[in-house]
């Protein structure tokens, strides 16, 4: 089936005014640009990750480590999307790895970080006498978390475009929009945990597998 943008297009269903930097748990797809399957193949109901499927997982895996405050859950990466469980669980400072996959003290100037206070970065003359006290920090809210998840995963991909002839994605690597679910209860969570553990057996009707005959609906996971 060919794919069609304003058909496909994947639709948020973020809640006007709802805080998304509150802690809690998000279900989470972000699918390639022109749902490009990059990641892997499907062998007898199995997800087998290639060089770049293998990177992208890491980069899941790595979540936690880079952004205190920030948890993952289930996850699982298909061949053209990645479905996942992110949980805001208390406030994290502002920045994000850098190149060399280290936290970067500066915040990011993409995510509309600019003029946020860095713990341990100059903010001008300093009064003598006056207390200073620790830096403020900036909650990161799902958006950033998924940002920065796409950010690395993207330069990351690009080296391997360079360096190992990954196939090469075309202007951006993910769509710009992703989809999300706040997760409410406990009944909620283990039903999207086992849609994500059943994702590879169900790819043949998957809605983002452009080669699906009769996809299922955007939602099955919510069936």
């Amino acid at each position: 089936m060919k794919y069609d943008p304003q058909k496909h297009h994947r639709h948020s269903i973020r809640l006007k005014g709802y805080d998304y930097t509150q802690a809690g748990a998000y279900f989470v797809t972000i699918v390639t640009q022109d749902r490009l399957c990059l990641f892997g193949q499907l062998v007898n109901g199995e997800m087998q990750l290639n060089a770049a499927g293998q990177m992208v997982q890491s980069v899941w895996d790595e979540i936690p480590r880079f952004y205190p405050g920030v948890d993952i859950d289930a996850c699982v990466v298909m061949p053209n999307h990645i479905h996942g469980i992110i949980v805001l669980v208390g406030a994290a400072p502002c920045g994000r790895p850098n190149s060399c996959g280290r936290p970067n003290p500066a915040c990011d100037p993409d995510t509309g970080d600019r003029g946020q206070t860095v713990v341990g970065q100059a903010q001008g003359p300093t009064v003598i006498g006056q207390a200073q006290g620790p830096a403020p920090t900036r909650t990161l809210s799902l958006a950033d978390v998924v940002h920065r998840f796409k950010t690395m995963t993207t330069k990351r991909y690009a080296d391997g475009v360079k360096q190992s002839l990954w196939p090469p994605f075309h202007g951006r690597l993910w769509q710009r929009n992703y989809y999300e679910h706040i997760i409410r209860n406990e009944q909620s969570l283990n039903r999207i945990r086992q849609y994500i553990l059943d994702n590879p057996a169900r790819w043949s009707f998957d809605h983002e597998n452009p080669a699906a005959s009769t996809p299922e609906p955007e939602d099955a996971w919510a069936q």
